[in-house]
């Protein structure tokens, strides 16, 4: 028997956002039922304090016994693992999808959806990994770490949007994973604010009182969600949760662009 999405508890979906967000087993300590899944975006950013705190204090504590540049290699590293590669994969064929299928929305769909990656797709990932490295390794250790735990719930908060601004390009039986998010509500919206916002305020108050422009950590990944938008919404007139990978991915790396910028 089915359960109505609205009576699933809180803590059933936490649960899946943790299943479904990462590779680690919390699926043997419970098992929610299949219904929280379609409400996995409402507690994203709440996986990104597990995903990037993990990663920061990776990286941080391992400049106290490795060379930087191998910290940070492996923080990233370690991140891939924590998720199963779920949003690179989604960077991956978003950027096939749309440069191989041009404006063509099904063309688009069509690519989106094939377990092939393609040169776009390729030299995506690559570019993507050394931008990344080069903004991590030319921040201090503890900026660095302090920047990856506010950035990583910060970016997937601000990607979440995708389900509220525009409807699902696919039916259910077309997703990849067989599951539509639901639209969040006015108090789930709150929350997934709560949960977006609160790592930032370390990082403002021990990295950025010393700094004049560091409100433009905040504005730069907004308008970097923006024009993303802009363009999903034009050729696909819908989202696909490829689509909210690579939103997250491409509004963190925004975010210690920002950053990298700022502090140098």
């Amino acid at each position: 028997m089915e359960i109505p999405i609205h009576q699933t508890k809180w803590y059933q979906n936490v649960w899946a956002a943790f299943i479904f967000f990462t590779r680690l087993p919390f699926w043997r300590l419970y098992e929610p039922p299949k219904e929280s899944f379609s409400a996995v975006v409402e507690f994203w950013p709440l996986s990104g304090w597990l995903t990037g705190g993990l990663m920061a204090a990776a990286l941080y504590f391992g400049s106290w016994v490795m060379p930087y540049a191998l910290a940070v290699v492996l923080a990233m590293l370690l991140r891939v693992l924590l998720t199963g590669a779920l949003h690179e994969d989604g960077l991956a064929d978003f950027f096939d999808g749309f440069g191989g299928g041009g404006h063509d929305r099904q063309r688009v769909l069509e690519i989106m959806k094939d377990s092939h990656i393609g040169t776009y797709g390729v030299l995506t990932l690559i570019f993507y990994e050394i931008v990344l490295f080069i903004c991590l390794f030319h921040l201090p250790p503890a900026v660095a770490a302090l920047t990856i735990f506010a950035a990583d719930p910060f970016s997937k908060m601000l990607a979440g949007q995708m389900i509220q601004m525009m409807p699902y390009a696919r039916t259910e039986s077309e997703a990849k994973n067989r599951t539509v998010y639901r639209r969040i509500s006015v108090r789930a919206g709150v929350f997934l604010a709560f949960q977006g916002l609160l790592p930032v305020i370390p990082f403002y108050y021990f990295v950025g009182s010393g700094l004049s422009n560091i409100h433009y950590v905040l504005f730069v990944p907004c308008l970097t969600m923006y024009f993303l938008y802009l363009k999903i919404w034009r050729t696909l007139r819908g989202y696909t949760g490829d689509c909210c990978g690579a939103l997250f991915l491409l509004v963190e790396l925004s975010v210690y662009i920002t950053v990298a910028i700022i502090c140098n």
